[in-house]
């Protein structure tokens, strides 16, 4: 979904792509570091994941550009009527300025016949729990990780 007056686009990704990879996990390591300080934990799975472990991560890709610059990206995966988000990150530069939920949009957009999608995201990141929320997931349960890491799942049912 191209929007010609801001120059800023949504795509799908190809993670198999060296170049591309290699946007994302750069990317992925800035994007997760501020989520690691806010929960107060280096225990993030992305952060621990090697550049041939996430281009082996079966997992299909869209991503925010700007100016044909990368600065945000989620991964999913669909099972029959459902989708599971796996990861969802925004440059830090560009925190706040609606990515993560204009990438949400583009999802549902692209598979409007799901039933129901899930996400997950550290329970203290409180900036992510209150975009999730209001946009109509909801908190389903919480799971502890490791020591220091607790993830909420959300889930929004589509009507």
């Amino acid at each position: 979904m191209k929007n010609i007056e801001s120059n800023s686009y949504v795509d799908f990704l190809d993670i198999r792509d060296y170049a591309i990879a290699g946007q994302i996990f750069s990317l992925q390591q800035s994007a997760y570091q501020v989520e690691a300080k806010l929960i107060g934990t280096q225990k993030i799975p992305p952060l621990m994941e090697t550049l041939e472990q996430l281009m082996d991560c079966g997992e299909t890709f869209l991503g925010y550009y700007e100016q044909e610059e990368l600065i945000g990206a989620l991964s999913y995966k669909r099972k029959g009527g459902e989708v599971d988000i796996y990861r969802m990150m925004v440059n830090p530069d560009h925190f706040r300025k609606g990515i993560a939920k204009n990438l949400l949009y583009d999802l549902e957009r692209r598979h409007g016949d799901v039933k129901q999608i899930l996400i997950s995201t550290g329970a203290q990141n409180l900036p992510a729990v209150k975009l999730y929320e209001k946009l109509g997931f909801i908190v389903i349960g919480d799971t502890v990780v490791c020591e220091g890491l607790i993830l909420s799942r959300f889930l929004k049912i589509k009507g």
